[in-house]
């Protein structure tokens, strides 16, 4: 089985302790490291032996979702995992215990970046499903999906209401390769994004919402999770949400029973905007249902009837835009999101790993 980040815990308990060399194998304070053991720990910090040693042990901890550190790195280790490793801004924070500290973003943030470097995958082939009534907003999402890292990918991308001469220059001015239909606003939203899938040549498919922001390494980060984990439809948290009546970013980080302060595992629910399935086994589960609402929640629904596994993986590279209630399919009032909220923060203050200006 690979080494995995399931189980990570946002809010660690404990401090660091020490990740050093002996017997012939990496060893955390004299035993051998066990994950689930290391789980409430903040992190590792590494003592380098006096000669160079293998590293795959220190790896298969990054893989797990280990936060390591090191004062320096001697010049045996890879440049990219030595930068990363003697990167100690993740540090200067300091916890406090609770699920709003600042600390505990900026730790999973490196957990995520050692990730990245210990789950190598190649790059997949990605049909980026998304419909919009909004022609004002097809230009910027456009320009996220030109940004994403690591995939091949192509725009499907459903009119809905919307004429394609109201997007033309957007369109014609994207980089990705982009296919289009139009339908009348009377069509169920459902209807749309299935109608596109049939269009789709890429190996994977995944469901991008036009108002939200992604993280340039959003889908690729969904497929190293669908990867490592075998998943067949993966997603992320709900986690990031800018009210934009209210000028405010909230982060939210519980989830329901059991799974609060967890980022990996498995689950019944992601974030719709989120989704990503093999075009397989989409065509299995039998695409989107033909609804105007609840699109994603029914979609899920029939995945788990069909006997798919669900994954949920972290939430930080994406960021739901919410604004009054009667504008989104997911109705649900702003002081409900003040309500849930661990952090809040005047203006559009994303997690790190999204990169935005």
């Amino acid at each position: 089985m690979p080494v995995t980040p399931i189980g990570f815990v946002r809010s660690p308990e404990k401090g660091l302790a020490r990740l050093h060399w002996a017997d012939g194998g990496w060893a955390v304070d004299g035993r051998a490291p066990d994950v689930a053991v290391l789980r409430p720990l903040r992190g590792l910090e590494i003592e380098w032996p006096a000669r160079e040693e293998p590293l795959a042990g220190l790896m298969e901890l990054a893989a797990a979702g280990v936060p390591l550190t090191a004062q320096s790195a001697p010049p045996w280790v890879p440049g990219e995992l030595a930068a990363l490793l003697t990167d100690r801004a993740w540090l200067g924070h300091a916890a406090d215990g609770t699920a709003r500290s600042l600390a505990d973003l900026r730790r999973e943030e490196h957990s995520v970046r050692l990730r990245r470097l210990a789950h190598p995958v190649a790059a997949p082939s990605v049909s980026i499903l998304m419909s919009s009534k909004r022609s004002k907003l097809v230009g910027a999402a456009l320009s996220q999906m030109e940004r994403q890292r690591d995939v091949e990918a192509e725009v499907l991308l459903g009119l809905h209401g919307v004429r394609f001469d109201e997007v033309r220059e957007a369109v014609e001015s994207c980089s990705l390769p982009v296919k289009f239909i139009e339908a009348e606003e009377s069509v169920p939203f459902g209807e749309v994004l299935t109608r596109l899938a049939g269009l789709a040549s890429g190996d994977y498919v995944a469901k991008w919402d036009d108002d939200d922001w992604y993280g340039p390494r959003h889908l690729s980060d969904l497929f190293m999770a669908m990867t490592y984990m075998g998943a067949d439809v993966v997603g992320t948290t709900a986690e990031f949400f800018y009210l934009e009546p209210l000028r405010a970013t909230i982060r939210r980080t519980t989830f329901g029973s059991g799974a609060n302060y967890l980022s990996e595992l498995w689950a019944d629910h992601v974030a719709g905007g989120t989704i990503m399935v093999s075009r397989a086994k989409f065509h299995e589960i039998g695409g989107f249902p033909g609804l105007s609402r609840a699109v994603d929640l029914e979609f899920l629904k029939a995945a788990l009837s069909a006997g798919a596994r669900v994954y949920r993986t972290h939430g930080l590279g994406y960021v739901l835009r919410r604004g009054l209630s009667d504008e989104h399919t997911w109705q649900l009032p702003l002081a409900h999101f003040l309500k849930v909220a661990a952090n809040q923060w005047r203006g559009f203050r994303p997690s790190l790993l999204m990169e935005a200006a």
